[in-house]
């Protein structure tokens, strides 16, 4: 009887640190998938070994909840005006018939301007202003133009930003130059080809009437 209690001693303490341990990993584990539920999940957060692709191939992943944005606790991402004005124009000089093409990207505009030896000049200005949009967010205005002389109009704007003085005034009169090109086909029933809506338009104007 002696070794059977012993051994049952031993046991029952076995059990019970096991339990413990048990408990305590359980633990762990609910705190970090609170952490998580705290942060984005990136594709790259995966395990490594399943995750060889070269980096251009990789596709990109990313999980954000409603949460993570309430609060103060993380500021909305900004858009690189620079290097999405460098995707514009690297992807339109790539089209058919295109030999040159400038890209300036403001806070709610894309002014692409390039030059084509296109003998359809409405079915390119399509695809450039089609290219841009899918490039810009959704509530972006796109002006297009295939006049070359265009482009020093747009590089002039290159040092200004969004607090510039009067720059609405200013780039206005170049936007209404480059709409005499080509514009594309309409965005979509409410929208013209720039993908400005009659409101849009309408606010536009009592704009201009203000200043």
């Amino acid at each position: 009887m002696k070794p059977t209690a012993v051994s049952l001693c031993l046991l029952a303490g076995l059990l019970s640190g096991c339990g413990g341990a048990g408990l305590d990993n359980a633990e762990q584990n609910v705190q970090n998938q609170t952490r998580n539920q705290t942060r984005p999940i990136h594709v790259s957060d995966r395990n490594e070994a399943f995750n060889q692709h070269d980096e251009n191939e990789q596709f990109g992943y990313v999980r954000y909840q409603k949460e993570q944005f309430d609060g103060e606790q993380q500021e909305a991402p900004v858009m690189n005006r620079e290097e999405t004005a460098h995707i514009i124009s690297s992807l339109t000089v790539q089209l058919p018939h295109i030999q040159d093409a400038a890209t300036l990207v403001t806070d709610r505009e894309a002014l692409v301007v390039y030059k084509t030896n296109s003998k359809n000049r409405g079915l390119t200005a399509d695809q450039v202003k089609k290219t841009a949009a899918s490039v810009i967010p959704r509530y972006y205005h796109v002006y297009i133009s295939d006049n070359p002389n265009h482009m020093q109009s747009i590089e002039n704007y290159s040092n200004l930003g969004s607090g510039s003085r009067d720059i609405r005034e200013i780039m206005s009169g170049t936007i209404q130059e480059m709409k005499t090109s080509p514009q594309g086909s309409p965005v979509s029933e409410n929208e013209n080809a720039n993908g400005e809506t009659r409101q849009d338009m309408k606010i536009d104007r009592n704009d201009k009437n203000a200043r």
